[in-house]
């Protein structure tokens, strides 16, 4: 699979939020990893809905949305409606992760599932092969610009072999510490989606910084 930078908003100058979209996807963004959080299941809070159905009609680009919120199934058909092209839920945020995975794909949307630094990947083992995406964080999810948690390397090796002995195509990506120095290790490890927020947003040049993460 080839690599897959999804530049993470959370990061962005939300004053010029449309301007700082464009410039990631002239720089060779594919996807754009938008992090919706509700200051109970983490502790921040960010954008809802009605800023993605904004932001969709400025962005051809591939929108990735990552609810870490409390009962994201109350607000999937939300996220679908405003322009989710991949709606990923936290495994220790819903109890019936089968259900989940079905009431997202009724909205024509793809789905992914993810897990917490300090969450096993025993917890989603059994229904990784019915998902699109696995996302692990490589972090404690909340804030931006925290230190890369090398512990989740052994997972994501983990999660590629499952995937590799299911025979499906299914992407691996990481949320977390990305960058230019942690990403060769997250790469060869077996994720082929990188969610960057700091490295690409703080660094002066958007291209040199995705290109540098694509190479």
């Amino acid at each position: 699979m080839s690599i897959i930078v999804s530049p993470s908003i959370l990061s962005a100058d939300f004053a010029y939020l449309a301007d700082e979209i464009k410039a990631v996807e002239q720089a060779g963004a594919e996807w754009l990893h938008i992090d919706v959080m509700d200051g109970h299941f983490v502790p921040n809070i960010t954008i809802g809905p009605v800023v993605i159905s904004k932001i969709r009609k400025h962005s051809s680009l591939f929108f990735d949305v990552h609810l870490m919120i409390d009962d994201p199934m109350q607000y999937v058909k939300d996220f679908a409606n405003a322009g989710a092209d991949l709606i990923t839920f936290h495994a220790e945020a819903v109890t019936d992760h089968n259900a989940a995975i079905q009431l997202i794909r009724s909205f024509n949307c793809k789905v992914g599932i993810s897990i917490n630094p300090e969450t096993s990947v025993d917890t989603i083992k059994e229904i990784i092969t019915k998902v699109d995406l696995v996302l692990l964080m490589s972090v404690h999810p909340g804030f931006g610009g925290q230190r890369f948690i090398t512990d989740v390397l052994p997972k994501i090796q983990e999660v590629k072999r499952i995937i590799d002995n299911s025979g499906k195509n299914i992407d691996i990506e990481v949320d977390g510490g990305i960058n230019d120095t942690t990403v060769k290790k997250v790469v060869e490890s077996g994720a082929n989606i990188l969610v960057a927020g700091s490295y690409v947003f703080k660094h002066n040049d958007y291209k040199k910084a995705i290109d540098s993460l694509k190479n």
